[in-house]
């Protein structure tokens, strides 16, 4: 899996070129640091710890100054890890760029919706409209909320409340276009998020379940090669 982080800065279009007109969202991304490499023998798995956006020194705690200045980069306002199946191959204070991904992959971008506040059953959970006619005096009410036969509040009941500012994943989303110069994604679709807030930005699970599979069926291939070698040799 590959992983970056980064800031949504909006919406446009992109033309291709054979003239299909694509809605894309601008992403940000990076530079990122890594911060950390953590192993299976110190800490039991294998990953890489990310960070994004210097913020000033009393911004952090002194333990996380501490450790920045250990490594020698300025103090992150973001930190995230990135699960490895393998050991890492890079070492602490590497910089990540957009230059990890290549039009046509397929990403997935997690972020957090837009709060939205106090909200009604029809805009929360999209709830049906009652009757305007006839007299009715139910039409954005959310009806009732129990019966008499269970006599009580049913858990997980869906009513009004704070809706929004949720961790929300947009998945299998196809990579336009790449700016290295300006560490730029266009990725096609919606993201989650107000503009300019934070996303983080990774290779689509779909696509590593793909990949896995590969590897496996290659791995039953060569047990199956294993087998017909010693079905000769008897």
């Amino acid at each position: 899996m590959t992983l970056i982080l980064g800031r949504k800065q909006g919406m446009t279009q992109v033309y291709s070129d054979d003239g299909t007109l694509t809605g894309v969202t601008v992403v940000s991304a990076g530079p990122c640091v890594v911060t950390q490499i953590r192993t299976k023998d110190k800490d039991g798995y294998d990953a890489v710890q990310l960070g994004y956006e210097d913020v000033p020194d009393k911004r952090v705690s002194k333990p996380e100054l501490g450790q920045y200045k250990k490594i020698g980069v300025a103090p992150k306002r973001f930190l995230r890890e990135e699960r490895l199946r393998e050991a890492a191959k890079c070492a602490v204070g590497d910089t990540v760029t957009a230059a990890v991904f290549q039009v046509g992959d397929m990403v997935d971008v997690v972020g957090t919706t837009k709060g939205r506040g106090f909200a009604g059953t029809i805009k929360r959970h999209g709830f049906n409209r009652g009757p305007e006619t006839h007299g009715c005096m139910n039409v954005r009410q959310p009806g009732s909320i129990a019966s008499r036969r269970i006599g009580k509040l049913p858990k997980g009941k869906r009513m009004a409340g704070h809706y929004g500012v949720e961790r929300c994943t947009s998945k299998n989303l196809r990579v336009v276009r790449v700016d290295t110069e300006r560490n730029l994604l266009f990725v096609a679709g919606s993201v989650p998020g107000p503009a300019f807030g934070f996303v983080q930005v990774q290779t689509a699970r779909t696509a590593r379940k793909k990949g896995a599979a590969t590897k496996l069926s290659k791995l039953e291939a060569k047990k199956a090669d294993g087998k017909a070698a010693e079905a000769k040799k008897k």
